[in-house]
């Protein structure tokens, strides 16, 4: 890329003398702060400090396969083609460019697989084919001879694991996507119709992409990776089609994304439906659709995340390689326009409702995938209720009942009527008879199988014996918000003398008050009656009325957890309120 003057580059990649206060969603003070700085020199900049960190730590021998090999390779090489960097064509760069390809052309397979996460997997090298096509792109316009062995090796390793990536299978639905893209970075390196066609057989499976936006996985993490791959796919293989399910999932993530620019993962299928997630690794995906549709929102959203803490840490030290590889990200943005602060949103493919007013919002979750098996791929959170008042962060609030030790709530959707969400679950306990005599064998030796209920297996064929005394409890809480205060009202019969605990979670760091602590734990705190409060910087959160009717507040994950000795406890700040069946509780927080 040709030297661009720091004035001109300003001018154009900012874009920003038409750009006023945009309140509150990027402050004035943002929008100075942009305006002030040469973002492609702090670009520059973020790289050479990475690089510098890199080349202490490649001193030492390389040990492990990671992928952030890949990234550390990339780096390299934009600080050693960009003309602005202090590392421009130095050759002190070269032997540490040779010695990454040359450790993962050692540690290459036959069949040109890593062993990167998983055993010789295909999609977690097309993981670090990302990074290393971009590499192999931006040094491919460097005559530079002392380049010439890196260029060659890594060559010889992008091709081999071409053929892994042109042959090979794949786990979950996003590696169809990021293998796919990684050929299609490939195929634009080294063009082999091989390539577009193995592309071509997995499009068409088709890209599930909801009328919502989301994708199979409904994951934070995988939805960006799957954004990022339809985004190369498109615009290598000249595809604009492929776009389209993007702009659905990035208008959906504007509305999963908290003031602070954490996400929302309730709904997730994937690991991060327990994980902080935040929206910093979209960064890509927003600037390059705003400069695409000239789309004045993403824009927002886009200089939003270059404010957002870590930006620099995470998104600059490897962005000049990604801005050297693919010019168009050096477009100018449109002019940004804020979205709304002010929404309520019900994701009803997903049962999840969003609701924001300005820096205050509330999700609720009813969509776990029933029955509830606890494997990746399904949605098993009981996280039901989350609110956020700036600083102020509840994090979670979970329903548990000890009915045959069944764990937390879980509700089976959620309706909408006169403005108020209702979450609804109903559980049946039966015990069973003796087989029917058309049933039994002699060896004793039945079917092994869950329990109708879903409880427990056994060797019991439970599917053919009658049952009786079945025990039941139902659930309904109803929630209703006004303003950022949210009502929610506990309903609970069936059964009775069944304790029932409600937990909140409330961010670690902060101050409790007008709750009785609870002995021999460190953060677990009980609100026996009237109103606690919890604060957090300036922020703080209102929340009661009590209740305490017993003292059982361990054990609420249940069965399914309790057999493994598992836990859903995270970190945080918890208080408890409990009861008994029949149970009725009237519940405000804000």
């Amino acid at each position: 890329m040709e030297n661009i003057s720091r004035k001109s580059f300003l001018n154009q990649f900012l874009g920003l003398s038409a750009f006023a206060v945009l309140s509150p969603y990027i402050s004035k003070a943002q929008c100075e702060k942009i305006t002030e700085e040469d973002f492609y020199q702090k670009t520059v900049q973020a790289n050479s400090k990475e690089v510098a960190k890199i080349l202490q730590v490649l001193a030492s021998d390389i040990i492990d396969i990671r992928r952030r090999l890949g990234y550390d390779l990339a780096n390299l090489s934009a600080a050693f083609c960009e003309p602005t960097s202090p590392y421009y064509q130095k050759e002190e760069l070269v032997p540490f460019l040779n010695k990454i390809i040359r450790f993962l052309l050692k540690a290459q397979k036959e069949d040109g697989t890593l062993d990167l996460g998983n055993l010789a997997s295909p999609p977690d090298t097309a993981f670090i084919l990302e990074p290393l096509c971009v590499a192999a792109t931006i040094l491919k316009k460097n005559n530079t001879a002392s380049l010439n062995e890196v260029k060659s090796s890594l060559k010889v390793f992008i091709l081999k694991a071409g053929e892994a990536l042109r042959t090979g299978g794949i786990h979950t639905p996003n590696h169809r996507w990021v293998v796919s893209a990684a050929l299609s970075q490939i195929n634009a390196l080294f063009p082999n119709p091989a390539y577009v066609s193995r592309i071509d057989e997995w499009l068409s499976e088709g890209i599930y992409n909801d009328s919502e936006g989301h994708y199979l996985e409904r994951s934070m993490i995988y939805s960006e990776v799957i954004d990022r791959c339809l985004i190369t796919m498109s615009r290598l293989l000249k595809r604009p089609k492929l776009l389209e399910p993007v702009r659905k999932n990035l208008n959906l993530t504007y509305f999963y994304m908290e003031p602070n620019g954490d996400l929302v993962t309730n709904d997730s299928r994937r690991q991060d439906q327990y994980l902080p997630i935040n929206i910093l690794n979209y960064y890509h995906d927003y600037r390059y659709l705003a400069i695409k549709d000239n789309n004045a929102e993403f824009s927002a959203i886009t200089r939003f995340i270059e404010g957002i803490k870590g930006f620099e840490e995470k998104i600059s030290v490897d962005l000049l390689p990604f801005l050297l590889d693919e010019p168009f990200y050096l477009k100018p943005l449109p002019a940004p326009q804020n979205p709304s602060v002010n929404f309520e949103k019900f994701f009803k493919t997903t049962n999840l409702v969003r609701i924001r007013r300005n820096d205050t919002t509330t999700t609720l979750f009813g969509g776990n995938d029933f029955p509830i098996t606890i494997a990746s791929g399904r949605s098993t959170n009981p996280n039901f209720f989350a609110f956020r008042k700036g600083e102020a962060i509840l994090k979670y609030m979970r329903f548990s009942t000890d009915f045959f030790n069944t764990g937390y709530f879980r509700s089976h959707g959620i309706t909408h009527e006169n403005g108020k969400y209702i979450l609804h679950q109903k559980i049946e306990a039966p015990y069973y008879q003796p087989l029917p005599k058309q049933f039994k064998r002699a060896d004793g030796d039945y079917k092994h199988s869950s329990s109708t209920d879903g409880r427990f297996w056994n060797k019991m064929d439970f599917a053919h014996r009658p049952q009786s005394n079945i025990k039941t409890l139902e659930t309904t809480i109803t929630s209703e918000e006004k303003n950022g205060t949210n009502e929610l009202f506990f309903q609970t019969k069936g059964a009775e003398g069944v304790r029932v605990t409600i937990e909140l979670c409330f961010k670690e760091g902060g101050l409790l008050s007008g709750l009785k602590k609870i002995e021999g734990a460190s953060n677990d705190y009980l609100l026996e009656n009237g109103t606690g409060e919890y604060s957090y910087g300036k922020d703080s959160i209102k929340f009661g009325e009590g209740i305490s009717k017993h003292a059982k507040i361990t054990g609420l994950e249940g069965e399914m957890y309790s057999s493994h000795f598992g836990s859903l406890k995270t970190e945080g700040m918890r208080v408890f309120l409990t009861g008994i069946t029949p149970f009725e509780h009237r519940f405000v927080i804000g």
